[in-house]
């Protein structure tokens, strides 16, 4: 086999200094080529994706995700991935895989001097403030999120004045300083049972709207709402929906619960990202239909054969800013470091660690 020198692109090195601030020294970016070393430690990723990744491209990618995962050990590093990363992420690189809720609570386990979050900026952000020694990463600092710039501590302030004594439940999705400015978290696999666990007959679910309004449709406490939408989720509709249904009448469809309650009603099951992938592996419909960000299907297809998915793709523009490239420049020059004030940090922890201490 021979010998591909590569050049994929990565963003200018930083600096020296900024890298040994977190005590961590530079290194050299390895240089990638797709070797026969390459190609025989890549070959069970590649399995895993080929129905994804065209053979063409697999040269250029192989060496980065096998350079990323000797620098993982290098570091002590350990690559958290979101279910919405792309399938050469989620299967070539990624240590731990889940939804928002399971991301969490494995942050709060690892021993890994560093994190590397493959998600959004508040996943990171939730990483440090339950590793507050640790170094945590992002690979791309614009990796926002449309449902967590929707809030901020001000309007959480104004809620408490506006509504005096009523608990306010945060979803996982917001800033550290919205965080900190709640009684609890919550993400949308268990929403239902962080409200209902307040024991208070009146509760603020903030900032997602849909998914506020989903839950309030399954418990008896009065539920209170912020104007905020995921601008994947919100996009979908159950005129869609039916449409699918009349093209494909023996199509089950599954619905993440940030969709409007129109959607999640012409929907088979809803649950969060995690919930919806168990679904699947448990049914094994011959055909299904997440209603959510579209990579997901990728990624749990290798994991259910026989499954045919139908895919509405609605793309989420911040989840695809983290690629390969930019992970592996994370790792090298321990760049895109997540901060946040000790203060802050301390507060927000006490919303997180309520939700991830609840017992199921």
């Amino acid at each position: 086999m021979a010998t591909i020198a590569l050049d994929i692109g990565h963003r200018p090195a930083a600096s020296a200094a900024s890298a040994r601030a977190s005590g961590f020294a530079p290194l050299e970016r390895p240089e990638l080529a797709y070797t026969p070393e390459v190609a025989e430690a890549t070959a069970p990723v590649y399995e895993k994706v080929k129905d994804f990744i065209p053979q063409i491209e697999w040269p250029v990618l192989a060496p980065v995700i096998h350079a990323i995962n000797k620098l993982k050990k290098e570091r002590n590093a350990v690559i958290l991935a979101h279910n919405y990363m792309t399938p050469e992420i989620f299967h070539g690189v990624a240590d731990i895989v889940g939804d928002s809720l399971a991301l969490a609570k494995e942050a709060a386990k690892t021993d890994a001097d560093v994190i590397v979050q493959c998600g959004v900026h508040f996943m990171a952000e939730t990483a440090k403030i339950l590793n507050p020694d640790k170094t945590v990463l992002i690979p791309d600092m614009k990796a926002g999120c449309s449902l967590a710039e929707s809030i901020t501590a001000a309007d959480v302030r104004a809620l408490r004045e506006k509504h005096p004594g009523v608990p306010i439940v945060t979803y996982v999705n917001t800033s550290a300083d919205v965080k900190a400015e709640c009684d609890i978290c919550c993400t949308s696999a268990n929403a239902v049972q962080v409200v209902e666990s307040l024991g208070a007959p009146k509760v603020l679910l903030i900032p997602d709207q849909y998914l506020a309004a989903n839950v309030a449709r399954q418990t008896d406490v009065e539920i209170l709402t912020w104007a905020g939408a995921c601008e994947v989720h919100e996009r979908f509709t159950a005129a869609e929906l039916r449409e699918y249904r009349e093209i494909e009448p023996e199509v089950k469809i599954i619905a993440h619960p940030e969709c409007p309650p129109e959607v999640v009603d012409e929907a088979d099951f809803t649950g969060s990202t995690a919930g919806m992938i168990d679904w699947v592996k448990q049914n094994r419909p011959g055909k299904v239909m997440l209603v959510t960000e579209c990579s997901m299907a990728d990624n749990i297809a290798s994991e259910t054969p026989g499954v045919d998915y139908v895919r509405p793709c609605n793309l989420c523009p911040h989840m695809k800013r983290i690629t390969l490239s930019k992970i592996l420049d994370a790792l090298v020059e321990m760049r895109d470091e997540v901060t946040v004030d000790p203060v802050i940090s301390a507060r927000a922890r006490q919303s997180v660690e309520r939700m991830i201490n609840l017992k199921s």
